[in-house]
């Protein structure tokens, strides 16, 4: 553990620096429509820069790294913001820090009231409990974007992980055929897995002239185990920007759960 520490304590000291030179800017009287926003809320924040930031801090979380205590403030206070566009409407940006458990509550509940979610990644190896970093954005009036974004944040903190039968053995074989032809396209079986691939050479991508395919990893996929009675799939997402939140608008309605999203090239993004 001492060795952990000592390695690391140059980096996060210069971390530490980098913010607190940033955060030197004097806070200003909050504008009447961000105070609502707080109050809508009932957060605390401050405006500086022409920015409201609202904390969301997970002070419920007993964090540790590698066994080591690492309080709210090393890495675990989630946040939203906003700013004036030219035309007068809010731009809204933030970073929430969720539980596993919380991920997909939280994310249906974003998007079923208007919010975007442009990312979701983990920041720390070995952290427990495990947390993921949600990133939204959204535009329109401060008041309406509270309104919208509210009932995700709500839940932070209120989710209860899931309880799950074990899986079971028996069971009829998957139908690969009735896969195939739901998916429109064939898969191939590999031990028990039966995977369905699908690229994406619509978007005719290119790295220094390289025609960027399906075996390239430019595809999407989706992973078939278990039985007819009972079966599990994974899966990755090729998405142009435009398609990613009618694709995770689609997958949250049906059922499925999301664990990782991110933008993987300039011209599309993944969701796991």
């Amino acid at each position: 553990m001492s060795r952990f520490v000592s390695k690391s304590a140059v980096f996060f000291f210069s971390v530490a620096c980098f913010l607190s030179f940033g955060s030197t800017t004097p806070a200003q009287e909050i504008p009447s429509d961000y105070q609502e926003v707080l109050k809508s809320l009932d957060r605390k924040g401050d405006f500086k820069a022409g920015v409201l930031k609202v904390n969301i801090p997970r002070n419920d979380l007993k964090m540790t790294i590698q066994d080591f205590s690492t309080p709210t403030p090393f890495g675990f206070g989630g946040w939203i913001a906003l700013t004036k566009a030219t035309d007068g409407s809010e731009v809204m940006m933030g970073d929430l820090v969720l539980l596993q458990e919380e991920v997909n509550p939280v994310l249906s509940a974003l998007l079923d009231n208007g919010i975007d979610v442009t990312a979701l990644h983990n920041h720390f190896f070995w952290d427990d409990p495990h947390v993921y970093y949600m990133h939204v954005h959204g535009m329109g009036k401060a008041s309406d974007l509270a309104r919208r974004v509210k009932p995700g944040l709500d839940l932070i903190g209120h989710v209860k992980p899931e309880t799950t039968a074990p899986a079971s053995s028996s069971g009829t074989a998957l139908d690969t055929a009735k896969l195939a032809k739901i998916a429109g396209h064939e898969g191939e079986q590999t031990g028990a897995v039966y995977k369905i691939t699908v690229g994406r050479d619509d978007l005719g991508m290119k790295e220094h002239g390289a025609v960027i395919n399906a075996r390239m990893g430019l595809n999407t996929w989706a992973a078939f185990v278990g039985t007819q009675e009972d079966a599990a799939i994974a899966g990755d997402v090729a998405m142009l920007e435009e398609e990613v939140t009618p694709v995770l608008k689609a997958l949250r309605k049906n059922g499925a759960a999301l664990d990782e999203l991110g933008k993987s090239a300039p011209a599309h993004g993944g969701a796991h």
